[in-house]
Parts: structure tokens; C-alpha cells; sequence
């Protein structure tokens, strides 16, 4: 059974810094694509960043330049590192994994940026 747990998440204040990490179990073939979405309070979930099995990624534009996402595949685990955080980076951030066809979810994390 493949289970995603997140990690790292917290308050932090207006320009400041979280790295938030997941970890996956339960997995016995490469995953394809990881990602990291988020939402906030009555918004519709969103992505923030993904990164394929070879490395490539893409961004949101609301994160691009200050966030960094990356991924160990020996692992199973995928991080993103946030600089320059912002109150509107206020959500329940998640991690998702896609292998084969399937996607799967963490529990997620709360980021509160105060200002």
C-alpha cells in the first residue's frame, strides 16, 4: 500500500523560509512525476511545483523564483525548499506522486506565512 507522509510545514513570518519533505512507502517501481499542491481556505487546490523522474520541472508563476522543488529517487522523497514566503503562501500544502496511472496523495501540511 503506498503511503505519502509530509513533513516541515509551520508558521513562519513574512519573508521567511520552510522546507517541506515527503516521504513515500509502499512503492516497488519508479515513480513518474512528484508534485507539490496546495490549498487555502475556500480556493480550489492548486498546483505549486512538479518534477519528473529525470528532473525536469515546472512552476506555478506565483512561486517561480522562490520556490525549488527537488526529488531523491533512491528515497522515494521529494522536497520543496521556500524562500521569500508570503501571507497568500498561506495553504495546506500536499505531495503527490504519480506511478503508472495512479496518483497519490499525502495527508498535508500547513504553511502559515503572518505578516
Amino acid at each position: 500500500q503506498v503511503q505519502l507522509v509530509e513533513s516541515g510545514g509551520g508558521l513562519v513570518q513574512d519573508g521567511g523560509s520552510l522546507r517541506l519533505s515527503c516521504a513515500a512507502s509502499g512503492i516497488t517501481i519508479s515513480i513518474n512525476a512528484m508534485g507539490w499542491y496546495r490549498q487555502a481556505p475556500g480556493k480550489q487546490r492548486e498546483l505549486v511545483a512538479v518534477i519528473k523522474h529525470g528532473g525536469s520541472s515546472d512552476y506555478a508563476d506565483s512561486v517561480k523564483g522562490r520556490f525549488t522543488i527537488s526529488r531523491d529517487n533512491a528515497k522515494n522523497a521529494v522536497y520543496l525548499q521556500m524562500n521569500s514566503l508570503k501571507p497568500e503562501d498561506t495553504a495546506v500544502y500536499y505531495c503527490k506522486v504519480n506511478i503508472l496511472f495512479n496518483d497519490y496523495w499525502g495527508q498535508g501540511t500547513q504553511v502559515t506565512v503572518s505578516s
